[in-house]
């Protein structure tokens, strides 16, 4: 065979039709120039804000991430989740963050770095053993800036990747993924017989319209997350979000988030779906976006695992992708600064 014929086929999948992502990606690497990297500084994300960091039990550390952040001229840092935030002497994650931001600003009046903003949120499933309503009110009372449905514990995430057998009573460090009904029976969904939202989670989207506060739909299924748009129209909120669409847990499809977009709820990508662990192509991302419109879009980071980079090289590199793929300065700068701005009042 020709060896250019012979290369050509190496790049070919075993129906014969190219390996689109090899050749994009490979064009997309070699076109891409930036600022020179100059470790251990990260530079390209000033003022871009992160609203989904973690930095729970075994991640990055909290007071670390915020301090890089901060040297690295970043807008913020929302806390999704972070060590402590089951403190009894706190009501919560707002109380922990707190005392980061009193010992990030120690930090910057020794260092003469201006701090970072930062933010916390909370999660409908930790209720701390109070009702979700209770524990709703207590965390918008103490502050909180966001509230996420739920997550880790939702039947959509058990039917997917599994969980702990402890959550339903059971011995075992990680299930299989459980079927429908099973997940279920032992996780939490928040839609009723008739497919809509159940009135305590309705109550909960309420609070957060009357706070002002981001709302996000985590983990939910299709249904729920089309409930949820329905309750941000009926509600008027503005600051409504749909984390890492491209996800296996939400999966939805250009017209889906195209119709989303317009009921003006934002889109929030992530790094996570494009690291190794998820593989999102970056070149599906970009163009979604480019076909969606920027108004109601979010890049974020959903890092903190040790297996990602930290938030704050996360946040350059899902910049950089989406610049490398086709997006302009000018749209990286909405979706990374403005739009999450507006989302947390920044």
């Amino acid at each position: 065979m020709d060896p250019e014929l012979a290369a050509e086929a190496s790049l070919r999948a075993p129906n014969g039709a190219p390996h689109d992502r090899f050749v994009a990606s490979y064009r997309a690497r070699m076109g891409y120039r930036a600022e020179p990297l100059a470790p251990p500084a990260i530079t390209d994300v000033e003022g871009a804000i992160d609203i989904h960091c973690h930095a729970h039990e075994g991640q990055q550390d909290a007071l670390a991430v915020a301090q890089l952040a901060s040297a690295s001229g970043m807008g913020g840092l929302l806390f999704k989740s972070i060590v402590g935030r089951d403190r009894t002497d706190v009501v919560g994650p707002a109380g922990v963050v707190r005392e980061v931001e009193r010992d990030l600003a120690a930090w910057s009046e020794s260092t003469g770095v201006p701090p970072t903003r930062l933010w916390s949120g909370w999660i409908t499933s930790f209720t701390r053993g109070r009702g979700m309503l209770e524990a709703c009110r207590a965390n918008l009372d103490d502050g909180v800036s966001a509230v996420w449905m739920p997550v880790f514990r939702s039947a959509n995430t058990l039917s997917k990747v599994g969980g702990p057998p402890a959550w339903w009573g059971e011995a075992g460090d990680w299930s299989d993924p459980l079927p429908w009904d099973r997940a279920l029976a032992v996780g939490e969904y928040t839609l009723d017989e008739r497919g809509r939202l159940k009135p305590e989670y309705r109550e909960v989207f309420r609070m957060a319209a009357d706070a002002g506060v981001m709302v996000s739909f985590a983990h939910g299924t299709h249904e729920e997350i089309f409930a949820m748009a329905d309750a941000v129209r009926d509600l008027g909120i503005t600051r409504a979000v749909v984390d890492h669409p491209f996800s296996p847990f939400i999966d939805l499809s250009v017209a889906q988030l195209t119709q989303l977009a317009a009921a003006g709820v934002y889109l929030n990508f992530t790094y996570d779906e494009i690291s190794p662990l998820l593989g999102v192509d970056p070149k599906r991302m970009a163009d979604a976006i480019r076909r969606i419109g920027t108004d109601h879009v979010t890049l974020s980071s959903d890092a903190g695992e040790p297996l990602f980079p930290n938030t704050v090289e996360a946040m350059r590199l899902i910049r950089a992708h989406m610049r490398a793929f086709g997006l302009t300065d000018e749209q990286v700068h909405q979706i990374s600064v403005v739009n999450p701005g507006r989302l947390l009042d920044a």
